[in-house]
Parts: structure tokens; C-alpha cells; sequence
């Protein structure tokens, strides 16, 4: 099963990933989260990519995901080559990675957008700016809208964030869910406004 983390720059993929990953194996699971290759890239080569280095990045991060699911049961991924093709699309005005990207994402078996409600923390050489978000989330739905790519959204912040995530994996595997957390699902598909998704995470917080 491989599990895919979407989203836009510090909507805490890595920390879900990390946290969905030891919920899982503390279920008895073989679990393996797989990292984000576009950041390790970045780090090692102090700058970002040129436009002729996206695609053997994208192809890195797949490569990943395949030999993790080949030693273990569940493969959760910090994220996919899909976020590499939307990027690729809006530095360089590239799109011609979006075809090998939806083809890829159309194996993974649950898709999770994580949303915009925690705040955006700067890291450095990756991140552009919190003005990114909003476009960054509407292409990500945008791209999983038009390849009929079915999708989660994950709000919450900690435990809750956890408990939103976990429940449609465990859906999934045919588990229960924990008796614990916020249980809804997110059913517009078109708003990507943070503070109005905040404002409507809370108000289904609040209903009984």
C-alpha cells in the first residue's frame, strides 16, 4: 500500500509522515516513510534545480517510493513527483512533467493534501514565501481534479492533524480508527483560501 503526502511548502508533510509512519508500525505494520529527494537535492547542492534537472529529480523520488514498497508494507511518501511537475510548471512555464507525474500518482493507493491551516515556517533555500501557498494548493487540487485522482484533505494541528490522516489510511486496511479526534470529510474541492479553510475546519471542530 504507499500512501502519498501532497501540499503546499510547510503544511507539515514531513512531520505527518514521520508521525503516520510510527502509528502505523506501533499497529504492527512494516512501514517506511519515504523523504522528500527535491530538498536532499537542494541541500546538497546549495541552490535550486535548473529545468533540465527536474525531471531526473522527479524520477529519484519514484525510484524511492518503488524500492521502499518492495521491503515493506506500507510506503508512506513525503511526497511525489507530482509536487516536482507543479513546481517545474511555475518557475520554468514547463509542464512536461505533469505527464510521467499523474501517471506515477494514479498507482499510489490514497492521496492526502495537506491544508493550509498552520503557519507558514521559513527553512532556508526551499521555501519562497507564504504567498506561495494559496497557488501552490489550488495547482496541487487542480492536477488531481483533471487526472480523476480521488483526494483527502488533512487538517489539524498535532494529534488531531495525526488522528485526520491516520483515519483514511486505516479505512484503507479495513481497520477501525481510534475512538478519539475529529472524524469528517472534506467535500469542497474548489476553495484553497486558508483562513477560509480555517474557518471551516473549526466550525466542524465544534459540530456534535
Amino acid at each position: 500500500m504507499k500512501v502519498a503526502l501532497l501540499g503546499a511548502e510547510s503544511t507539515g508533510k514531513t512531520t505527518l509522515a514521520g508521525a503516520l509512519a510510527r502509528a502505523l508500525q506501533a499497529r504492527g505494520h512494516r512501514v517506511a516513510a519515504v523523504g522528500e529527494y527535491l530538498r536532499e537535492w537542494c541541500e546538497r547542492e546549495g541552490r535550486t534545480p535548473r529545468p533540465e534537472e527536474q525531471l531526473p529529480i522527479a524520477e529519484e523520488q519514484e525510484r524511492r517510493v518503488d524500492a521502499a514498497a518492495a521491503q515493506a508494507d506500507i510506503v508512506i511518501a513525503d511526497t511525489t513527483s507530482l509536487m516536482v511537475a507543479i513546481y517545474s510548471a511555475m518557475l520554468f512555464d514547463d509542464g512536461t512533467l505533469y505527464r510521467f507525474a499523474l501517471e506515477r500518482q494514479r498507482g499510489y493507493d490514497l492521496t492526502l493534501v495537506t491544508g493550509l491551516d498552520i503557519p507558514w515556517v521559513a527553512d532556508g533555500l526551499q521555501r519562497d514565501g507564504e504567498h506561495v501557498r494559496g497557488p501552490v494548493d489550488e495547482l496541487v487540487r487542480e492536477a488531481l481534479r483533471k487526472a480523476s485522482v480521488p483526494y483527502r484533505v488533512v487538517y489539524g494541528t498535532g494529534e488531531d492533524r495525526l488522528a485526520n490522516a491516520l483515519q483514511p489510511v486505516l479505512e484503507k486496511l479495513g481497520e477501525r480508527p481510534p475512538d478519539k479526534g475529529p472524524r469528517w470529510q472534506w467535500s469542497c474541492d474548489k476553495c484553497s483560501d486558508p483562513d477560509c479553510e480555517h474557518r471551516l475546519f473549526t466550525g466542524l471542530q465544534r459540530s456534535p
